[in-house]
């Protein structure tokens, strides 16, 4: 979608004026993707306007008409990465044929994700708890909604699981989801370090051993 947030409004009797600067109109969904990738790589309080505005060539103006300011853009970022990232996720969770293999694969698939070398690694939810700091810590409850939306869908996955009879009768589905959703932001953490992705597709395999009745598998 086009954005014009600088439109003309000189009166029609006086001469017009050579535009300014960077053009009046830009793509918001693309400017927010740059943005995105802002705060992805520096984090909230990492990431000043003059990044923001040179990251997704538009002036400061322009940033605050389309977007308000740089929490409300930041929160946008936020939503559009996870928008993203839970439509694969429940994609994953869909298609496999079981409940084990459901989150196997979920898990793997975000190693792979986290580890790309063609934008910034780790998940910027998981990160994005790090990288607050004391400037907005008002942000931090509404980035653990978002990180605790991640560890809903594999609990609601788990349900699904005890309903279909693939996962023990015995098993809390609050603690395993808990469990695997600890174990994906700690390998956010990891990945962001620089940790191979193999090394970190060793852990999940690991981690899997824990699953109920896996011994053996």
């Amino acid at each position: 979608m086009k954005i014009c947030p600088d439109a003309d409004t000189q009166p029609a009797n006086e001469p017009a004026r050579r535009p300014r600067g960077r053009p009046r109109c830009f793509d918001r969904e693309a400017a927010l993707d740059r943005a995105l990738e802002v705060f992805w790589a520096q984090g909230y309080s990492g990431t000043s306007i003059a990044d923001l505005t040179a990251a997704m060539q538009i002036n400061p103006p322009s940033l605050y008409a389309a977007f308000g300011d740089k929490r409300q853009l930041y929160l946008a970022a936020l939503d559009r990465y996870q928008e993203r990232g839970l439509m694969a996720l429940d994609a994953l969770l869909a298609e496999a044929p079981d409940t084990r293999a459901a989150i196997a694969g979920a898990l793997r698939r975000m190693v792979g994700e986290m580890t790309r070398t063609d934008r910034p690694s780790g998940c910027m939810v998981v990160l994005s708890g790090l990288h607050c700091g004391s400037e907005a810590a008002e942000l931090e409850p509404l980035v653990a909604a978002r990180r605790a939306a991640i560890e809903a869908r594999l609990q609601q996955r788990i349900r699904f699981g005890l309903e279909a009879g693939d996962v023990a009768a015995s098993v809390d589905p609050a603690t395993l989801a808990g469990f695997y959703a600890t174990l994906l932001q700690g390998l956010s953490v990891q990945a962001r370090s620089g940790v191979p992705q193999a090394r970190l597709l060793a852990i999940v395999e690991t981690a899997l051993t824990a699953w109920p009745g896996a011994t053996g598998r």
